[in-house]
């Protein structure tokens, strides 16, 4: 399974993280029920997911230098699909969404820098089988697809949860390459690392490969990108 091999693989920056409080439907370390149920108003299945305590927040504390932190939060987030990926083929497998939120503070790194590059990789990672990974930042509104703004998150996570097919491909439209394999997901249960790396170094390189080339600008010569784009 990828969780054995994932957690097999020698991790020197393990405790860059440090766990506050393991997934529950209540956490007591950051406010964020009242957030949650503003937020049934912009998402269909939450209301429902909240209801049978589908959604669950797990929450670390940042305690390790950037780049150690972007390689747990990338093993957390693949704890977290492999933890899902069973589970949403079951009754009600399509509400269940859990959240890996953080807390604490990189000197010279925001939590904007911070969570990028894992959910940019989780998301190339994941979406073949159809697991998406979302990203929210603490304090910062998001606007959804139809123009509405939806209320400032009290703390910075990335969901992750089943891919509504019909639905979330028209978000990645500045991707279209992972929109189209979001599309078209499907888990026959495959180890999603088989065939690329689980450093976190090596990762990162190979997603890299999968950034689209910015469009170039009237004034200036395109340029290779070097992060990934803030897509959703």
């Amino acid at each position: 399974m990828t969780t054995k091999r994932a957690s097999a693989a020698p991790r020197p920056t393990a405790g860059a993280l440090r766990l506050v409080e393991a997934g529950t439907a209540r956490p007591r370390s950051v406010d964020i029920g009242e957030y949650a149920r503003r937020m049934t108003a912009h998402c269909p299945y939450l209301a429902p997911s909240l209801g049978r305590g589908l959604t669950t927040w797990t929450v670390y504390r940042a305690e390790g230098d950037a780049e150690a932190v972007q390689a747990e939060l990338f093993h957390a987030g693949v704890q977290a699909a492999e933890w899902l990926r069973p589970l949403l083929s079951r009754p009600h497998g399509l509400l269940r969404c859990e959240n890996i939120v953080l807390v604490g503070e990189v000197p010279g790194t925001g939590h904007r820098g911070l969570l990028a590059w894992p959910h940019w990789v989780l998301k190339n990672v994941y979406g073949p089988v159809g697991v998406m990974f979302g990203k929210f930042y603490a304090g910062e509104e998001e606007v959804t697809g139809a123009g509405h703004r939806t209320p400032a998150a009290p703390a910075s996570f990335l969901p992750v949860r089943a891919a509504v097919r019909r639905r979330d491909p028209r978000f990645l439209h500045a991707t279209p390459d992972l929109a189209a394999a979001l599309a078209s997901a499907d888990d026959d249960g495959r180890d999603v690392f088989e065939h690329i790396p689980t450093q976190w170094k090596d990762i990162r390189t190979w997603a890299g490969f999968h950034i689209p080339p910015p469009k170039p600008s009237p004034s200036s010569p395109a340029t290779p990108a070097t992060r990934p784009r803030s897509s959703s």
